[in-house]
């Protein structure tokens, strides 16, 4: 007695196959294999019969109309799931480093709660800066006192990190870089109207 096999055979129709005839010009069979559209839309489909899902695939070409440069780039870009990626460690001086919080964690089983609710070393020092820049270094996470040149390097890693172009379909993301946009502005502001609170100018 053979038992009856229960594992989708190949070449088998899709099926989740809407009830249509195959997008093919002139055929009339069922569609039941699905083929992208294009590499811009890979979720959207056309539904074709066996023969013109096997004749589609032979011609399609992922990189068609691309340069070499931009086929090299995107393949970089697909080893990290194209997602923006930084090298170790944040670029520029040491004292411009990006600050590490845990405010950033997902920590579903609130382990860290007794560790947040300690004050970072920075939230004690923003303490002592003008109250009007208390929220914008808080927003950028910096220490104070601090330079220009720390809040241009700590804004430039937040602006890529939270860059809407790396963020697509994700509006808290878009909202973070306009908040951080915003506490960028205000710091920019302040220093060119106070160059006295660089700690390295002379009074």
């Amino acid at each position: 007695m053979q038992r009856k096999s229960s594992r989708h055979k190949a070449f088998a129709p899709d099926p989740d196959a809407p009830e249509q005839c195959c997008d093919h010009p002139d055929c009339d069979l069922p569609a039941g294999y699905r083929a992208p559209r294009g590499r811009d839309n890979l979720r959207a489909y056309y539904w074709f019969c066996l023969e013109h899902v096997r004749l589609y695939n032979a011609n399609w070409d992922y990189y068609r109309g691309m340069t070499p440069g931009q086929i090299e780039r995107h393949l970089r870009e697909d080893t990290s799931w194209q997602r923006p990626s930084w090298k170790m460690g944040t670029p520029g001086h040491d004292s411009a480093r990006t600050s590490f919080t845990l405010d950033g964690l997902h920590d579903p089983l609130d382990i860290l709660a007794g560790r947040r609710a300690r004050p970072s070393h920075a939230a004690e020092t923003r303490k002592q800066a003008p109250p009007a820049l208390r929220d914008p270094l808080a927003q950028l996470d910096l220490d104070w006192p601090t330079t220009i040149e720390v809040v241009k390097t700590r804004y430039r890693v937040l602006a890529r990190r939270y860059h809407p172009d790396a963020n697509q379909d994700d509006p808290r993301a878009e909202e973070r870089f306009k908040v951080i946009g915003t506490a960028y502005a205000t710091l920019r502001e302040h220093f060119a109207h106070n160059p006295e609170h660089e700690p390295n100018s002379s009074q």
